[in-house]
């Protein structure tokens, strides 16, 4: 038997006692790999994480967080209660037009007078002597007149015949004319002192009450002088003058009730409506000027009282307000910043109104539905991408 030839009686060499099977020895390689690699995920996973959160947290601080507010209507201003000075409808002083010495005045103050009742008498001597004079001389005018119509119309029918010059008919016809002229000047003086003349007899150019009485029998008039005899006042029905502030012109109409309260009346609530504006604003007290009427035909308001007007509030729509940490005051003139649906901001330049302290009034530049930045920063610029927070609360006008 050959020496290298395998015995087939003796049997073949196995596997050592301590040596594991290939195949075991796979799925532990397979295990120990899934091992490691989950040892791996679990340890790059909180860094992942971690990794993340710091880009999230970078990118969110990169774009500002702001608060926003919306603009909200201001309340009412409310009824205005303004001081006002009651006025007569009409008044009146009255002088005279004629000089002479007051003879007798007839009412006093405090009486009712109607349109041409007789107030006072002046005597008039030296008029009177005018007149008469004026008189005469219009009757020594229409004689020469007479005359002068004769002997014109005798000129013209001699001049027929030849008996007279024509150069003297016209003086004769030119005498006539200048005659007639002379007698109508003197009829236009007596007309116009006999108009004097009458107004020695004072009388009431309107209805109402005597206010006051200045004069005294034996006085000296002076025709067109300074010394007042009466003054007349109609107050059945009187005028209220107030001046309302700039504020509130625009709200004043024509025709829009009012109330009229009297200091020394106090349960009292008098009816006034407006009748005209002075259509300006005054630049002395930027006010305007209003007019009211009140009936007063029981006379329970003295003209020439202090009165307050409480005008009522205006229905229109109220002006929209902002907080007063809203605003951006530039160069450009006050703005704001408001947040578009794409999260730009917008600066709009708006117009103020009324300052209320918290809050100011926008008269324009923005709308109800806007999203306005509170708190602006000074470098804010148009176009800045931002991110906003829960809204703030509305801040309403006081």
């Amino acid at each position: 038997m050959n020496a290298h030839e395998p015995n087939p009686t003796k049997p073949a060499p196995g596997p050592s006692a301590g040596a594991l099977p290939p195949g075991r020895l796979s799925r532990f390689a397979v295990i120990a790999a899934v091992l490691v690699l989950a040892a791996f995920v679990i340890g790059m996973v909180p860094r992942w994480r971690q990794r993340a959160a710091v880009a999230s947290e970078t990118g969110e601080l990169a774009v500002p967080t702001v608060t926003v507010v919306s603009p909200v209507p201001g309340k009412g201003a409310g009824a205005l209660l303004l001081p006002s000075e009651v006025k007569p409808w009409i008044e009146a002083s009255i002088y005279a037009r004629a000089s002479g010495y007051l003879q007798s005045w007839l009412v006093d103050m405090g009486a009712r007078v109607e349109a041409g009742r007789l107030l006072a008498e002046i005597a008039t001597p030296e008029l009177d002597q005018e007149l008469d004079r004026a008189r005469h001389d219009l009757a020594q005018t229409e004689a020469a007149l007479a005359l002068s119509k004769t002997t014109a119309d005798r000129y013209t029918e001699l001049v027929k015949t030849a008996s007279v010059s024509e150069q003297e008919t016209a003086e004769k016809q030119a005498d006539f004319t200048l005659k007639t002229a002379m007698v109508e000047s003197a009829r236009s003086n007596v007309r116009r002192l006999e108009q004097l003349q009458s107004f020695a007899r004072v009388t009431a150019p309107f209805a109402g009450t005597i206010t006051a009485r200045k004069t005294d029998v034996g006085d000296l008039i002076a025709a067109g002088g300074a010394k007042e005899l009466f003054r007349l006042a109609q107050t059945d029905k009187l005028r209220v003058s107030v001046r309302v502030p700039q504020t509130s012109a625009l709200a004043i109409a024509p025709g829009q009730s009012a109330e009229l309260l009297i200091p020394e009346l106090p349960n009292r609530v008098f009816t006034a409506v407006v009748a005209r504006t002075a259509g300006a604003i005054s630049t002395d007290s930027r006010t305007l000027l209003v007019e009211l009427e009140v009936d007063n035909a029981r006379g329970e308001i003295l003209a020439g009282s202090f009165a307050q007007v409480k005008l009522a509030e205006n229905k229109g729509a109220a002006p929209l307000t902002l907080p007063g940490n809203a605003f951006l005051f530039r160069a450009e003139g006050p703005q704001v910043g408001v947040v578009q649906p794409d999260g730009k901001v917008e600066l709009r330049s708006v117009k103020l109104g009324r300052d209320f302290g918290q809050t100011v009034e926008i008269v324009a530049g923005v709308a109800a539905a806007d999203r306005v930045i509170l708190n602006p920063s000074d470098s804010l610029v148009g176009g800045t991408l931002v991110r906003v927070a829960l809204p703030a609360k509305p801040v309403d006008a006081k």
